[in-house]
């Protein structure tokens, strides 16, 4: 048996991964994709619909990179059987990221039916091909049973149109995430015992920053893009400054020092599996809380000096609620507490909603980024003046 902190033997590999495969860093280029479709549609369609309706297509896409990812983790990603699943995956979500805009239209076909495709035949492979004996296999077969079961759904979505494919697709995913929550649980196999078993936390750790790092190009991109036509007119220049201050207090916040710090607090839990599991929810929120605040970045460098709308205030100030939101999960699931700084920047975010109504887009972001300010800072003084507290024991086993 391994040491607590020390790399485990995982099942279907030859060792851990230490590092991400250069085949995944390839799959994570279709991420940034996908990221900028979404951000076309959000703002194509800025409203509780379209942002309901877009989070569900997120979800289906972070749902095949982040199965992806813990089955790189348990396989040894060196494998040509496994880098040939994951190329045909990669393509497989590129097909998606391209069918995403008109998803909900004429290529529901394509979205969809990529979906279920990828998801149960690439576990049948693993069950092929695989590799790692007997429990690896029955793994494979208890997700292929769960993938089945929200292909019911997703196909019937394709025969459906608007609200309806949106509920039939809604149903899919809560299968899907359900699957994952309760651990896989499967007629005459029982659940799949993943988070009893060992991890390559430095694996996992390094791909969930990755993919953060992919939403943080993303949003820097396309404040680019989006000045581009303009040139550097003085106001949307400022705007520009300001959505590139906003990503770089969310890389800041992000990293210091809980994104340091993960790779230890999972090794020394005593579920690290489960704690690998929580953290990569915290990341979806966070991600998904970038994305939201690159389409304010956006609208705002189109027009910042005019007319705060109420679905503009919500996107630059909501995204980053979202990101504090995953990033108080973050220390949850790896220190068993929150920093007050979360719920703090929360607050202030809300008492901002009303004044912010009244204000141009662009001081709207000004005020976004004072208080993820005041939230970075307060990050590093609590690690400064308690460095203990807010450090995860060494060496000693969390609850899990």
């Amino acid at each position: 048996m391994a040491m607590r902190g020390e790399a485990a033997e995982l099942p279907g590999s030859r060792e851990p991964p230490s590092r991400a495969g250069f085949v995944e860093l390839l799959f994570d280029v279709v991420l940034v994709f996908a990221f900028t479709r979404l951000s076309d549609r959000l703002v194509e369609q800025l409203n509780w619909y379209g942002f309901y309706s877009a989070m569900v297509l997120t979800l289906a896409l972070w749902w095949l990179w982040y199965r992806m990812a813990w089955t790189a983790n348990r396989y040894d990603p060196t494998r040509p059987m496994i880098q040939v699943m994951v190329i045909v995956t990669m393509f497989g979500a590129l097909l998606m990221a391209a069918a995403l805009p008109a998803a909900y239209r004429e290529r529901g076909v394509v979205f969809a039916g990529v979906f279920v495709a990828i998801e149960v035949l690439r576990h049948l492979w693993l069950v092929l091909f695989g590799g790692g004996g007997p429990y690896a296999r029955l793994v494979s077969v208890r997700i292929v049973f769960w993938a089945c079961l929200s292909a019911v759904p997703w196909l019937a979505g394709i025969f459906a149109r608007d609200g309806a494919r949106l509920v039939w697709w809604t149903v899919a995913v809560f299968i899907d995430y359900a699957g994952g929550l309760l651990d896989f649980p499967t007629p005459w196999l029982g659940r799949a015992g993943l988070r009893g078993q060992p991890i390559a936390e430095g694996h996992l750790t390094e791909r969930y920053r990755q993919v953060l790092i992919i939403a943080f190009g993303e949003s820097i991109l396309i404040s680019g893009i989006q000045i581009s036509p303009y040139g550097f007119q003085r106001d949307r220049t400022v705007a520009l400054v300001v959505a590139f201050v906003i990503t770089v207090l969310f890389w800041q916040i992000y990293y210091y020092r809980a994104g340091e710090l993960l790779p230890a607090a999972i090794a020394s839990s005593r579920a690290p599996a489960y704690v690998g599991d929580l953290a990569s929810y915290a990341h979806l929120l966070m991600v998904v809380g970038v994305a939201v605040s690159a389409v304010g970045d956006r609208l705002t460098i189109s027009h910042p000096l005019g007319e705060a709308a109420p679905s503009l205030v919500a996107v630059t100030l909501g995204g980053p609620a979202l990101f504090l939101v995953g990033r108080g999960m973050l220390d949850y699931a790896g220190f068993s507490r929150v920093s007050w700084s979360r719920p703090s920047g929360l607050l202030a975010l809300a008492v901002l909603i009303p004044v912010a109504l009244l204000l141009p887009p662009l001081l709207v972001a000004v005020a976004a980024a004072v208080v993820l300010v005041g939230v970075a800072t307060a990050n590093v003084i609590s690690w400064r003046v308690f460095p203990r507290e807010m450090a995860p024991p060494p060496g000693l086993p969390r609850k899990g």
